[in-house]
Order: C-alpha cells, then structure tokens, then sequence
C-alpha cells in the first residue's frame, strides 16, 4: 500500500523553477498584451515564443501529451500540481503549452485523427504554430447534444454541413474547427453525432459576432456565433467513426474539465493570498483588518474551502492516472467540476468584500474571477447537470433495504448486537 501526501523532491524542483518563473517572466507579459490567442498581435509574437522556448528547455512543454506526441507523458496528478501555478495567470497555459481549447483538441486529434489530418492539423497545434476553436454549443440546444440541430450530410467525397453554433472559444484567432453535427438524425440520441475538422477559411463558414465576455475587456470579444451554410469539407476529414460524436467529445471533455480544476485551484489560491496580504497590511480604528474576527472567519472560511477543493482535484488527477480511462472517472470528474465554481466564487467575493472599492475597481483583477466562477459554472456542461450526473452514479451503487425500518434503525441494531452476544450478557445476568 503507498499513501501519502508529499511530491517527489526531483518534482518539487521543477515546481518551484515554474513558480519563479511565472511571477518573473510571464505575470508581466499579462499586463501588457491583449490576448496571448492572437497570433497575429506581433507585441504577443515577440514575447511569448521566447518564453515558450525556456520551457521545452526545462522539459515542462504539454506536460499532458505523452512522448509521442512532444509531451512528457506526466499524468494528470503532476500536472495538477503544475496547472495551479500556471492557472494564476492568462498567458502561463499558452506560455506551457497546455491551454484549452486546444489541449483538448490535441487530445481528440491524437486518438481519432488520421495520419494525414495529425500532420496537417494536430503537429502545428502541439507547437502553437496555430490555434483552434472546438464548435459543439448551439444557441437553442446550449450544451445538451441531444437537442443540436447542425447538420453534416455525406455527398460524394465531401460532407457537408449546415447550421448555427455558439460560443466558440477563440474562434476569431483559430485556424481549424472541431464540429460536432448530426449525421443520422433517426439514430439513437447518443449515436445521432459526429465529430469533423473543418479549415476556418472554408467557403460558407461564417462569423455572425464576436460575443464578449464580463470580465474580459477585450476591444472585440472572443466567443464566436458562428453560422455554417454548404460548407464542404474531405470525406477523411470526419474523428473517429459515424455516431462516435458522442464518444469523441467525452475523450475531450474529460480532460477539459479536470483542467479547468486545476487551473481554478491556483486563481483561488491568488485570491486568498490577497486576502492575507490586505488583512496584515490596511488597518482601520487603529486595528489590522486582520485583528478583526470577521475578516478571521473569511480567512479561515477560504482556506478550508481551497483545501478541501484541491485535495479532490488531486485525488481526481491520481484516480485518473490510476485508471487510464475517463469513463471510469466520471464521477470524481462530476464532482470537481460542481464544486469548482462556488470555491472560486466564494473566496474571490470575500477578497472583493475585504479590499473594499479598490476590490470591485478594475486596479485589481478579483472582479474579473468573480466573473469567471460564474463562466467556470457554464463551460464544459453546466454545474447542475454534473450534480444530477453525481447523485445518479451515487445512488445507482447504493443498495435498497428491505422492511418497514432501515438498515441503521436502532432498535434493531440492538437487538441484533445483543443477539451477537447472548453469552456475554448471560453470564454477567448469573
């Protein structure tokens, strides 16, 4: 049996050089580019590449990526560890090599694509020559595949596919989509979907609008609606087989998800290190806010919450290392992923609420993580489905009883225990 909580002392090394270096060198690249996406901003192309390539140096590049893929096939649990010191900052996924969308659409690519598409598509992604955009929302189905209504008609060598999608991640900086569609409507509802590469300059590909974001002041938002009219791609160029959409996506999401938790672990981390920094140094009535029980009660309530929240990520990460396989994880994955945004929301308020105006100004970026719980309880499936999806896996392995009274009723508990001992408690009536 092996349990513990310590990281192997060669790892802690590598962790406090990625720390060093995401205070040093790209915290200060967040408060000076726009959007670390936008390959064609040439203030982002001169700064960040050379900061990419420090980290293939240390050997730290999409750590999630086994070998074969440039990656250094680290597992989920040490990426966890790394992700928290990465996810405190905007530019520090790209900087790793490791941001969404595209890590999961690495992912995808890799089990699914063929050799041809993972030369065309999947080797410039890994070495962010490019980025990419995953396409499955729609704007009357949200989330839920059962209710898409895009459609992907096979003709002669080419498919064709119509209709809407919403809120694509990045879309405008993209050069490829991932899209999921509907290939065989009178198919069962988890068999009617498939998943196809589309090139982002194919004719009848079309952004209605650039949606932004609370939170994310950028001049022209990055979360496209996008309208899809004849738009014509290779036969090959479907992932994985007809009806696997489904499937493919869960490959996906998976990892999405539990990325998305390690990234949260370091915002909220952030925040309560605001919390302490304030607390210690901004007095009022001649008292540290520090010295006052409230703002004690915040402190203690945000550090409880972090550590409960990241000890279920990391234990996520190993079972997933352990295991291998999403599907064998999903409900850990549920768990973490409804838990994510009350944690971030609850401690990036209470450091709000502790800096007073400077913490709802724009001087400080806990607004904008505030915003982002909310954006954390959307992405990747709404929180109230992963509850639903928990309590069904919880209740499904829980075992009815028999009988008018429960299993635990007291009454019968004794009776059975005084069974159990009939000869002790004789003897001691003699």
């Amino acid at each position: 049996m092996s349990w513990g909580f310590d990281t192997d002392p060669e790892y802690q090394k590598v962790l406090d050089w990625a720390d060093e270096f995401v205070t040093t060198e790209v915290e200060p690249i967040d408060q000076v580019i726009t959007h670390a996406w936008d390959l064609k901003d040439p203030l982002r192309q001169k700064l960040i590449p050379p900061l990419q390539d420090k980290v293939r140096e240390k050997g730290l590049w999409a750590t999630h990526l086994g070998p074969e893929l440039g990656g250094q096939g680290y597992g989920q649990l040490k990426l966890a560890l790394l992700n928290e010191i990465v996810g405190r900052t905007h530019s520090g996924p790209i900087v790793f090599g490791a941001q969404a969308p595209d890590s999961g659409n690495t992912e995808i690519l890799a089990h699914y694509g063929t050799p041809e598409l993972k030369e065309r598509y999947l080797k410039p992604l890994i070495e962010n020559e490019i980025v990419s955009c995953y396409a499955m929302t729609e704007p009357q189905g949200g989330s839920n595949p059962v209710e898409f209504e895009t459609t992907a008609v096979l003709d002669g060598d080419e498919w064709v596919i119509n209709g809407e999608k919403w809120f694509g991640s990045n879309a405008r900086f993209a050069s490829f989509y991932i899209v999921m569609a509907v290939t065989d409507p009178e198919a069962e509802p988890h068999r009617r979907l498939s998943q196809f590469i589309v090139p982002a300059e194919t004719p009848g590909l079309e952004i209605v609008r650039n949606t932004g974001v609370w939170g994310h002041d950028y001049e022209v938002g990055t979360h496209a609606y996008t309208r899809w009219t004849d738009v014509r791609i290779p036969k090959d160029h479907i992932l994985g087989g007809v009806g696997q959409g489904f499937e493919v996506a869960q490959t996906r999401l998976g990892g999405g998800r539990i990325h998305h938790a390690m990234r949260t672990v370091g915002l909220v981390k952030r925040s309560l290190d605001m919390m302490l920094e304030r607390a210690v140094s901004r007095t009022t009535r001649g008292k540290r806010l520090g010295d006052q029980q409230m703002v004690q009660e915040m402190i203690a309530d945000s550090w409880l919450q972090l550590e409960q929240f990241r000890l279920l990520v990391l234990r996520t990460a190993w079972r997933i290392d352990q295991e291998n396989d999403y599907r064998k994880v999903i409900r850990d994955i549920a768990a973490v992923k409804a838990a994510m945004p009350k944690v971030l929301l609850d401690v990036s308020s209470r450091a709000v609420q502790l800096h007073g105006a400077l913490g709802v100004s724009k001087e400080l970026p806990l607004g904008k993580w505030l915003f982002e719980s909310y954006h954390m309880g959307l992405a990747d499936g709404a929180t109230e489905i992963h509850k639903v999806s928990l309590a069904r896996q919880l209740l499904r392995d829980a075992t009815p009883h028999e009988g008018l009274f429960p299993s635990y009723h007291v009454p019968a508990l004794e009776e059975q225990a005084r069974a159990k001992f009939a000869a002790e408690l004789g003897a001691l009536d003699t």
